[in-house]
C-alpha cells in the first residue's frame, strides 16, 4: 500500500530537533529525505552517544529513520552548487539556521526558487525570520523563558520559575513545520505554487499557549499559575496526593462531582451552600464554581488521603469521571506493554543489527502503507548514490572528498549498544 507523500523529495539542512522531526513526519509518511549533514562529524546529535560505540545513537535514531545521509559541506562553493543541482529535482527544502546564514551560501529561498520556482521551503528558527530578535540564539528552555510558559508552570507567583520536563516547543515547531509543508504541497498540487514558509519556536510557544494568549489579547485576562490543577477553575479538577501515591482528577461538571462525592464519601458537599454555588451547581450545564475553594479542597484532601490512588483511579474510571494515578513514562510505556491498556501503534526501526523502538508519530491512518523499516543512517551513507544523480563520477567524487567537501560511507550504521 503506497505512502501519502511518496514521490515527494525533501533536502533537509536542519539539526538537533526541531527540523529533523520536521523532516522525520515526511518520511514517516513515505517522503524521500536526504539529510544534510557537516562531512567532518555529521550533525550534534551523533555525538550524544551515552557511551554506545555508534553515529547513530538512539536520540538520533529515532529522529532521523527512514532518512538519507548527504554529507556535504555547504560552506564550500562546491558543495552549495552541488545542492543547488540537486534542489532542482527536490519538491521541499528545509533548513533551521540561523536567519541569513544560508543566504551566504546562496541557499536561501530566492536561490533555490532560482533553480525550482514550485519549491516548498521551510525556514526554522527561534524568533522567525523578521525583528530585532531574529538573529538570536534560542534553545527550548530560554523560549520557554521568553514567552511566559516557566511562569504558567508551578505554584503561586512567588515560586520560582519552571520549565517542561522536556523540549515541548521544539517537538510543536516539528509538527507545525510537517504540517505546514504537507499544507503547502497541496496547494501545489492544486495550482502549482510554490510556498515560503517561517516558522518559529516563539510561534510554537503560543500556539500551544494558544486559549491563553488570546484571553489576554482580546480580554486582558492575566495568566495564573494553577500548578497541577486542571484548566476549567473546577475546585475537583486537581491532583492529589493519597495513601499510596498521587491521582489526577477532572470532576469539572457537576454530575462528574456528584459521582466523586459518592466515591469519596462526601456527598454532602453537594448541598452545602457554605461549599458549592448551588445555583451553578443545579444548573442544566456549566461547572462546578465554588464559594469557598480552601474549605472544598481541604475536605477533598482529606478524602483522598485516605484511599488509595490506583483504587480510586480504577472506581472513578468506572463511574465516567476522568482520573489517572500519577505514573512516570516508563511505568506507562510498561503498562502499555504488559496489558494492552492503550491502542498504540509499536514502529521498530531497524538499527544495524538491534532496534530503535518507538510508539508511531502520533496518530494512526488505516491507508498509510504501515510503518517504515528503515532506520537511521550513517554519516555520509548515502553521498556517493545522491551525488552521483548530479553526472558526478567516481574519480570525481573521491577528488571531492580529498578536499573535504563531501564524506562518503558504504557500510550501514554501526548497531546500537544492546
Amino acid at each position: 500500500m503506497a505512502k501519502p507523500l511518496e514521490g515527494v523529495r525533501v533536502l533537509d539542512l536542519s539539526h538537533v530537533i526541531a527540523g529533523p522531526l520536521t523532516s522525520f513526519y515526511l518520511a514517516q509518511l513515505g517522503a524521500e529525505v536526504i539529510k544534510v549533514e557537516p562531512p567532518l562529524a555529521g550533525e550534534v546529535l551523533r555525538s550524544m552517544k551515552n557511551g554506545a560505540d555508534t553515529d547513530t545513537p538512539t536520540g538520533f535514531a529515532a529522529l532521523n529513520a527512514g532518512k538519507q545521509s548527504l554529507a556535504l559541506d555547504i560552506r564550500t562553493p562546491q558543495g552549495a552548487e552541488l545542492l543547488r543541482t540537486l534542489a532542482a529535482s527536490a519538491d521541499v527544502f528545509i533548513e533551521n539556521f540561523r536567519p541569513g546564514v544560508v543566504a551566504r551560501y546562496g541557499l536561501d529561498y530566492a536561490s533555490i526558487k532560482a533553480v525550482r520556482p514550485d519549491i516548498v521551503y521551510c525556514s526554522i528558527s527561534g524568533f522567525g525570520q523578521q525583528g530585532d530578535w531574529s538573529g538570536r540564539g534560542a534553545y527550548d528552555h530560554v523560549v520557554q523563558a521568553l514567552t511566559g510558559m516557566m511562569m504558567m508552570s508551578g505554584e503561586g507567583d512567588d515560586a520560582p520559575p519552571l520549565k517542561v520536563g522536556f523540549p515541548v516547543i521544539d517537538v510543536a515547531v516539528g509538527m507545525l513545520g510537517a504540517l505546514s509543508i504537507v499544507a503547502s504541497l497541496h496547494r501545489r498540487s492544486r495550482d502549482g505554487t510554490g510556498q515560503y514558509i517561517d516558522a518559529s519556536m516563539v510561534q510554537a510557544s503560543l500556539m500551544l499557549m494558544y486559549t491563553n494568549a488570546c484571553a489576554f489579547l482580546t480580554d486582558g485576562a492575566p495568566t495564573r499559575r494553577v500548578g497541577n490543577r486542571g484548566y476549567t477553575g473546577s475546585p475537583a479538577a486537581d491532583t492529589y496526593p493519597c495513601a499510596d501515591g498521587w491521582l489526577a482528577v477532572a470532576a469539572n461538571t457537576p454530575a462528574q462531582f456528584r459521582k466523586l462525592a459518592a466515591i469519596l464519601g462526601i456527598e454532602e458537599l453537594c448541598g452545602d451552600a457554605r461549599a458549592l454555588d448551588l445555583a451553578a451547581f443545579n444548573a442544566p450545564n456549566g461547572f462546578v464554581v465554588p464559594n469557598d475553594r480552601d474549605y472544598v479542597a481541604q475536605r477533598l484532601r482529606q478524602a483522598f488521603a485516605a484511599r488509595g490512588a490506583a483504587r480510586l483511579e480504577e472506581l472513578l474510571s468506572h463511574a465516567g469521571v476522568p482520573a489517572a494515578r500519577v505514573r512516570k513514562l516508563e511505568e506507562f510505556l510498561q503498562e502499555a506493554d504488559a496489558t494492552g491498556c492503550v491502542n498504540l501503534p509499536d514502529y521498530r526501526f531497524r538499527q544495524g543489527d538491534a532496534e530503535v523502538r518507538t510508539r508511531g508519530i502520533g496518530f494512526n491512518v488505516d491507508q498509510d502503507g504501515g510503518p517504515s523499516r528503515a532506520g537511521a543512517p550513517a554519516l555520509g551513507q548515502d553521498t556517493r548514490a545522491v551525488l552521483a544523480e548530479t553526472g558526478l563520477d567516481d574519480e570525481a567524487l573521491a577528488e571531492l572528498e580529498r578536499a573535504g567537501v563531501i564524506r562518503t560511507c558504504d557500510e550501514a550504521p554501526t548497531p546500537l549498544a544492546p
